[in-house]
């Protein structure tokens, strides 16, 4: 389990930020290297999950493990739950202070897969998830609109006060990390405001899947907690027949599974396999 926990973490260190700077009025988080280091060391530090924590979930704790093991960060709060008469609100992820700058910040952490439908009309709207119940404008919506106004709730205030601070102390970012996949047709695709390193792999339909081109090759269908991780990593390959039977059975609950391919010893790809079909 420790092995599996690390390769998780390899992979969300490894996966970079959706965009840098400013974008639609959400400041992305930049730790530069303090958080980019394979540190701690793993051996030693791998934390134990239950194996019944999302891919969210998994994420922020590995962001806490580094944050915990940083010299330029300082954990002030995390996991928030902000309550009114014993009703929900909302949740702060993070509270941190920046040791360099002494700045307070509140953090969102994000952690994505999206793939590229060209049939919305602005580049933005076109990047969703692969089950098509959620987009990158919805997630940014959310942010900007609910999780950072919960910071100036009265109740959130009270909070703060305990840690001798104010929401006018703190500056708020969002630290959204992604993996990008695009219709398998496409050779390339250049866009100004999001950064292309995102770019993990496609996404084709069953029936491109179903075809000469992929019956030659090794699969691998990883559960969700492990898309993060690199494909070389897969275990127990199965065939093109037994692959398309696990496709079945996720497209029968509406799911649409990430594939990985192993091409040869050294050469694999990553993609998911659509049970909608794009428009044209």
């Amino acid at each position: 389990m420790k092995n599996r926990i690390k390769k998780q973490l390899l992979g969300y260190l490894h996966t970079p930020p959706l965009w840098r700077g400013e974008l639609l009025g959400l400041k992305q988080f930049e730790p530069g290297k303090a958080l980019t280091r394979e540190q701690p060391d793993p051996e030693k530090a791998i934390p134990s999950l239950s194996s019944n924590f999302v891919l969210g979930k998994r994420m922020e704790s590995f962001f806490e493990l580094l944050i915990q093991n940083s010299d330029r960060y300082k954990l002030l709060a995390n996991n928030i739950q902000i309550s009114r008469e014993k009703i929900t609100l909302g949740e702060l992820d993070f509270l941190l202070k920046d040791l360099h700058t002494n700045q307070n910040i509140h953090l969102e952490l994000v952690y994505k897969f999206y793939v590229y439908d060209p049939s919305f009309s602005s580049e933005e709207a076109r990047w969703i998830g692969p089950n098509r119940k959620d987009s990158f404008l919805q997630k940014m919506e959310k942010l900007r609109q609910k999780q950072f106004p919960l910071l100036h709730k009265p109740e959130t205030r009270d909070f703060l006060k305990s840690l001798n601070l104010a929401p006018e102390d703190l500056i708020q970012q969002t630290y959204f990390k992604a993996k990008l996949f695009l219709p398998r047709t496409y050779q390339e695709h250049n866009s100004t405001k999001l950064n292309q390193e995102c770019i993990a792999g496609y996404y084709l339909s069953f029936n491109e899947f179903d075809s000469t081109n992929f019956q030659d090759f090794k699969y691998y269908a990883p559960s969700k907690q492990d898309w993060p991780v690199a494909p070389k990593f897969g275990r127990d390959w199965v065939s093109f027949s037994e692959i398309k039977e696990q496709i079945q059975s996720a497209f029968d609950k509406k799911k649409s599974p990430l594939i990985w391919m192993k091409r040869s010893e050294s050469e694999f790809e990553a993609f998911f396999v659509v049970w909608w079909e794009r428009e044209n």
